[in-house]
């Protein structure tokens, strides 16, 4: 019996199944990346294809990368601080590395090493993580929850008739809502009332 089984099994294995939701997370923040030379750049970036039970199952684990991720945001900010531009090898970036600065760079970003390498341990791809902590992180600083959106899409997967749904970033494929201009009929009556008054003098 499956009582309080709340996670679905999605017939894999546990192990097949944690390699799944890593492959779905990443694969949502790589269409993030900077695709203009790359053969399989995403069609729509910020978006992933997938089934409405799989999407269902990773979001809680997307959502969590991206938590992770926003609160080592100010960690990052103070750090710049005590950084430097020089170029690794450079006579500036060795006196850099000698001075007290370096000390409170390390400091400083010592809990967005950790972020980073807790992320890293969820989703298991370095590049991903990096797009997580430089692009998307900063786009939800004031948002508290809720990065992601799940749509269900009406055509069926070819082959098992799966329901098929769309699993994307909030905020990057939004849809407006644009209000239909309403005629207005102010000038109109301003126009008859005053063709009503030069008849009258007449």
């Amino acid at each position: 019996m499956r009582h309080r089984r709340r996670s679905r099994v999605l017939g894999r294995s546990p192990s097949h199944r944690k390699a799944l939701f890593k492959n779905l997370a990443s694969a949502l923040f790589l269409t993030e990346r900077d695709a203009t030379h790359d053969e399989n750049a995403p069609k729509v970036t910020g978006r992933i294809t997938t089934t409405l039970h799989k999407a269902k199952e990773v979001r809680p684990l997307v959502e969590k990368c991206i938590t992770i991720a926003k609160k080592s945001l100010p960690a990052a900010e103070e750090a710049t601080k005590y950084g430097t531009d020089a170029a690794r090898g450079t006579e500036a970036y060795k006196e850099w590395r000698k001075s007290d600065n370096w000390v409170k760079w390390a400091e400083a970003r010592a809990p967005v090493v950790a972020a980073q390498r807790r992320v890293v341990q969820l989703i298991g791809d370095r590049q991903a993580t990096q797009i997580l902590f430089d692009t998307i992180a900063e786009r939800f600083v004031d948002r508290p929850g809720g990065y992601t959106r799940i749509l269900r899409l009406a055509t069926p997967r070819l082959g098992d008739a799966g329901t098929r749904a769309i699993l994307e970033l909030v905020g990057k494929n939004d849809r407006v809502k644009r209000k239909a201009e309403r005629p207005s009929f102010e000038d109109e009556s301003a126009s008859e009332t005053e063709n009503d008054e030069t008849s009258s003098e007449e």
